[in-house]
């Protein structure tokens, strides 16, 4: 393992730009062509109370219990997972659904299965993953589950109404 949770941090200035642009296709109503692999996530600002918009990777969606699982790629200083810390109730907008949803931080044991599922099924994406915290996967399964210590998993549970 390569990394040190003190150097992974979100993008800032041009590249946050970069990484903010499939927000527009969402606002467009093109998000449906980013079905299955990622979600726009609406949540409430910690500090300005504001709605705030992040389209993040779904690692799984667990649809006998619609449950989203993503992952804060950028680790536990992504503003929209201190956003759901402090404020767990959001909305998602996945393909043509819009839906209201609770949040809940998984257990290292728990997301460590996620990560797993996730690792077999997209093997090159779990490595990307890794690598833009800096984290080199030499052991396979240890160190995927271990993976989860610098990127925390969150289930999104949709709200029935």
């Amino acid at each position: 393992m390569t990394v040190s949770p003190s150097h992974v941090h979100p993008p800032r200035g041009l590249s946050r730009f970069f990484w903010r642009l499939p927000i527009w296709l969402y606002r467009l109503h093109l998000g449906w062509l980013l079905t299955g692999h990622f979600l726009m996530l609406e949540h409430i600002g910690r500090k300005s109370g504001l709605p705030r918009q992040a389209v993040i990777e779904v690692v799984k969606h667990d649809k006998a219990k619609d449950v989203y699982y993503v992952a804060a790629g950028f680790g536990p200083a992504s503003d929209w997972y201190q956003n759901l810390l402090k404020t767990p109730q959001a909305r998602i907008h996945s393909g043509f659904r819009r839906e209201k949803v609770e949040a809940a931080v998984l257990s290292i044991d728990e997301a460590g299965n996620i990560i797993m599922d996730y690792a077999r099924r997209y093997p090159a994406a779990i490595r990307t993953l890794a690598g833009i915290i800096g984290y080199e996967v030499k052991k396979g399964e240890e160190d995927y589950r271990a993976l989860v210590r610098f990127v925390p998993i969150v289930a999104l549970k949709v709200c029935k109404e």
